[in-house]
């Protein structure tokens, strides 16, 4: 058929054209009539009392139209920024969930923290007035790491969270787990950190809030992965506007990487502005302010424990996790690490008992929530480092051992102690297929080459399972969900036969406008290039619940595919009674509705011409058109996986790092564009290996001030430092998704880290090394390398 581009091909990006050639449409691009800009103005303390805020020069200065502060917004019954997903504890009672403004009363609690809100006729106006605000603080003793944060003597940062202790959570059987230790040959212990990551995204945050007076309706343009999350969080929960009233709208979208993905105090301010001055209003970050104001990741201290028999076979595990939550809960920071991270502690491995317990503690720093993989590539480092530590502790190669406790492929669908039930998976030929590709065998040769330049050789091994697509949403609600994880599509044929889709994900690099036209190209018999996808606006798409978790293609991909189901199920009707035959007896396949074994035929289009037609139609049973809506609610979690092996070198003179070798064989369900799934793991890997060696972000805890604020002195990776990334698919299809598809968006950033860094340590287990923290930055392995040798010295 001509133009059929169907799953399993590469065609070009439909969306790429715009991008290329500068036509995308992004927040910041955006103008409205008399449109207005706005500026926050942030505190530079960590944690202090606000005894007085004086406006009155500022508001004396040319273009200022208007300053708010927390005090107007308490004053007009603003509500706080709520938890879009809360947890229990292990008595269960919620998590303490302490008031959020969207400006700042009475108290700031993190550098950053918005303190005033000015709007003017153009930013240097509104820039130049925020300068002229004279805030008095009583500045307050506070606290930015975790861990001293639960200390007794720590400063409190509310007076009704004793402790700053969020939450203290725990899943799985502690007796279980004490009884496996008490018959373990060996114990292995770990600890080690998780830090804090920024994921600076491409483009910065930016969000427009416009009121109608007139028609009583407000609009938000934001930088968002869900707007409709964001319409229901900001409408019902802080600016009580029902969500009728209120449309969102995310256009083109720069990056998220989880960044985007929370309903952030800068909507709601905007929106609340616009309605006080009748108008638009807008806002765009610059980089340094959204280091200080986007959500930041990971950030945990983990101790571990793995007990095994004398023959490295795998008898429990013990986790105890701290977690920084950030000065507030942001919309789904309690959830990440507990709800997200410990089910996935059993990894690829059959672990007959697991416990784990996290503390989540609030800090003076910046709110902490969904960072690329959010709770998942946490749980694999702890797994990965663990079963690495334990190898060298018992003298069993690190391959060996793995495939000595891996699930085998017979013993799928597989249930594990920690929840959650892996409905298929082959991780043993994963590792295999990739010790080909890495050539392994040939490792020890190239460590000799390594050692000759006088440079450390190192391997590291990785396997690696997560979590993807969210479910089911019964379960999700009963654990503190605000909403169902269902999602939502609309086929809309015309006329004509072309087609436009309407889905409640949202498309902000994913390739989704090329992918989805795939599926119903696929399914339809439609040319690809007769599909256009509409998303990321509430006014014309049905709910929907956005982009995270890598669940667009699973869940999303599945309502398509419920649709399309439709849609041939009504063209059938309308063939059958055209044909003037049984509905059974009409097939459809490959753009056609034919009769079986005659030689009666319709195209697809001739069909939905007809479907609009007065005539020549079934309307005493069936509507005219042909559009056609569809949920679907998933009945499990899919579980992608995989194995990932990388080769480093390290210059033990300047403590650089080098990547030279990288591999990754990973099972992501049925592939729709091979070439898409090939850059979603390729830009997974290279976010990971950032974590491993390059990003950190650092607070000083004397002055509470971020001191890696800008691309100064926060460290991201660049194309020289990535090798050719040696990548394979080896797929097993999901059993409970319609097209078979498991998801690919974050299993490079799951299995790399502990790769690379197993690999590093792995170069340096020479000299004594057993573990190193991320980042392995030139400096820490500089200074690890010289106190070692110190230390050998002395001895």
């Amino acid at each position: 058929m001509k133009d059929f581009i169907g799953v399993g091909s590469s065609p070009k990006r439909k969306e790429d054209l715009r991008f290329v050639t500068g036509k995308g449409q992004y927040v910041a691009d955006i103008k409205r009539p008399n449109m207005l800009m706005g500026a926050f103005l942030r505190s530079p303390h960590a944690h202090a009392e606000i005894t007085s805020v004086d406006i009155a020069e500022a508001l004396r200065m040319p273009g200022v139209r208007a300053i708010y502060t927390g005090e107007d917004m308490r004053a007009d019954e603003v509500g706080g920024l709520p938890v879009g997903w809360a947890i229990t504890d292990r008595n269960g009672e919620p998590c303490k969930e302490p008031l959020h403004p969207a400006i700042a009363v009475d108290k700031v609690r993190y550098v950053g923290d918005a303190v005033a809100f000015v709007v003017a006729e153009s930013l240097e106006q509104a820039e130049a007035a925020a300068e002229l605000i004279e805030v008095d603080y009583k500045v307050l003793p506070h606290v930015t790491g975790l861990v001293e944060a639960l200390q007794a003597d720590a400063p409190q940062i509310f007076d009704d969270v004793p402790g700053n202790l969020c939450a203290d959570w725990e899943m799985g059987d502690n007796t279980a787990v004490d009884a496996a230790f008490e018959n373990a040959a060996h114990v292995t212990s770990i600890e080690l950190v998780n830090q804090r990551l920024v994921g600076n995204p491409m483009e910065p945050r930016a969000a427009i809030g416009e009121y109608e007076p007139e028609r009583g309706q407000y609009t938000l343009w934001t930088t968002s992965q869900f707007p409709h999350v964001v319409r229901l969080l900001m409408g019902e929960f802080v600016l009580g506007i029902p969500q009728h009233r209120l449309r969102v709208v995310a256009p083109d979208v720069g990056g998220g990487f989880g960044v985007k993905q929370f309903h952030y105090a800068e909507e709601a301010v905007v929106t609340w502005a616009a309605s006080k001055l009748g108008g638009a209003v807008k806002w765009v970050a610059q980089r340094s302010e959204g280091f200080i104001s986007d959500a930041h990741g990971r950030d945990h201290v983990t101790q571990a424990e793995l007990a095994t028999d004398a023959e490295g076979a795998f008898l429990g595990m013990r986790v105890k996790t701290y977690a920084n939550m950030g000065a507030y809960l942001s919309t789904f920071g309690p959830n990440i690490p507990t709800n997200l991270y410990a089910p996935l502690l059993s990894g690829v491995y059959r672990i007959p008992a697991i416990y784990c317990e996290v503390k989540c503690a609030f800090t003076n720093t910046v709110p902490v929530d969904a960072y690329r993989g959010a709770g998942r590539p946490e749980a694999t480092f702890v797994v990965e480092r663990l079963v690495d530590t334990a190898a060298l502790e018992l003298g069993i190669d690190k391959i060996e051992i793995r495939k000595r406790n891996m699930i085998p492929a017979d013993a799928y669908p597989y249930q594990t102690p920690m929840v959650v039930e892996y409905d298929s998976g082959d991780p043993m030929a994963c590792l295999g297929r990739a010790e080909e590709l890495a050539d392994v065998a040939g490792f020890a040769a190239r460590k000799a080459e390594s050692e000759a330049k006088g440079l450390y050789r190192g391997m590291g091994v990785s396997t690696y399972v997560e979590a993807c697509g969210l479910a089911p949403s019964r379960l999700a609600i009963q654990m503190g969900a605000r909403s169902g994880l269902y999602e939502s599509a609309t086929v809309r044929v015309h006329p004509s036969g072309a087609v436009t889709i309407l889905i409640g994900t949202h498309n902000h690099g994913q390739g989704h406008e090329t992918t989805f036209a795939q599926i119903v190209s696929e399914r339809l018999g439609v040319p690809f290039e007769n599909i256009d996808i509409v998303c990321g606006d509430t006014d014309k798409v049905q709910h929907g619940l956005g982009t995270y978790g890598s669940r667009s293609l699973v869940v999303g991909g599945s309502a398509l595919n419920k649709a399309a189901d439709k849609v041939i199920l009504k063209g059938r009707k309308i063939a059958a009674h055209q044909f003037e035959a049984d509905l059974e007896d009409v097939l459809f396949e490959n753009g056609e509705f034919s009769i079986a074994g005659t030689d009666k035929k319709k195209s697809f289009n001739e069909i939905a011409g007809a479907a609009y037609l007065p005539y020549d139609f079934p309307l005493e049973t069936l509507e005219p058109g042909l559009e056609e809506q569809a949920y679907y609610d998933p009945v499990n979690f899919t579980y992608p996986g995989g194995a990932h092996i990388c080769e480093v070198e390290i210059n033990p003179d300047t403590g650089i790092v080098t990547l030279d070798r990288y591999t990754a064989v990973d099972d992501v369900g049925t592939i729709i564009n091979p070439m898409i799934v090939e850059g979603q793991l390729q830009g997974g890997i290279v976010q990971g290996v950032g974590q491993a060696l390059f990003e950190h972000c650092v607070y000083d805890d004397a002055s509470g001030q971020l001191l890696s604020g800008s691309f100064m002195d926060y460290c991201m990776p660049r194309a020289d430092n990535i090798p050719h990334l040696v990548i394979e698919p080896l797929s097993t299809s999901c059993a409970h998704t319609p097209l078979g598809v498991k998801g690919c968006g974050e299993c490079g950033t799951i299995g790399s880290p502990a790769a690379v860094i197993n690999g590093v340590v792995d170069a340096l287990r020479h000299i004594g090394v057993r573990h190193v923290d991320m980042p392995a930055s030139p400096n820490r392995i500089w200074n690890i390398i010289r106190k070692t040798r110190t230390r050998v010295a002395a001895e």
